[in-house]
C-alpha cells in the first residue's frame, strides 16, 4: 500500500538554523536503510522543498510496518521538530479502475 508523508518545520527548527534538528536528520539519515529494511518498508521517492520547509515521501508499506518504523528512536527524534501528515494514497489509473466503468 502507498502512503504520502509530508513533513514541515519552522525555519527555527529547520536543521541549517538548529543543532538538535540537525543531529536528528544526521541521525536519521544514517540509520534510515537499515530502519526500512528491519519493517520491510521501501521508500519509493523523497523530495524536499527548502524554501517551504517541506519533506514529502512516498512510502510503499503496510500500515503497521509504517508505524512500526515511525517509532523507531531516530524517527521520533526526527519527527519531534516536524508536522507530519501521512495518509493512504493510489494511483490514478488504480482510483480509474476503482470508480470509472
Amino acid at each position: 500500500m502507498l502512503f504520502m508523508q509530508i513533513s514541515r518545520h519552522s525555519p527555527e527548527s529547520c536543521p541549517m538554523n538548529n543543532e538538535k534538528a540537525m543531529k536528528a536528520s544526521s541521525n536519521l539519515n544514517a540509520k534510515m536503510d537499515k530502519l526500512t529494511k528491519k519493517h520491510g518498508v521501501k521508500i519509493v521517492g523523497a523530495w524536499h522543498d527548502g524554501a517551504n520547509h517541506r519533506f514529502v515521501f512516498l512510502w510503499d508499506a503496510s500500515f503497521d510496518a509504517l508505524m512500526k518504523l515511525s517509532m523507531e528512536p531516530e524517527m521520533m527524534a526526527w519527527g519531534a521538530f516536524h508536522n507530519n501528515e501521512v495518509f493512504p494514497v493510489m494511483t490514478l489509473e488504480e482510483t480509474a479502475k476503482l470508480f470509472l466503468k
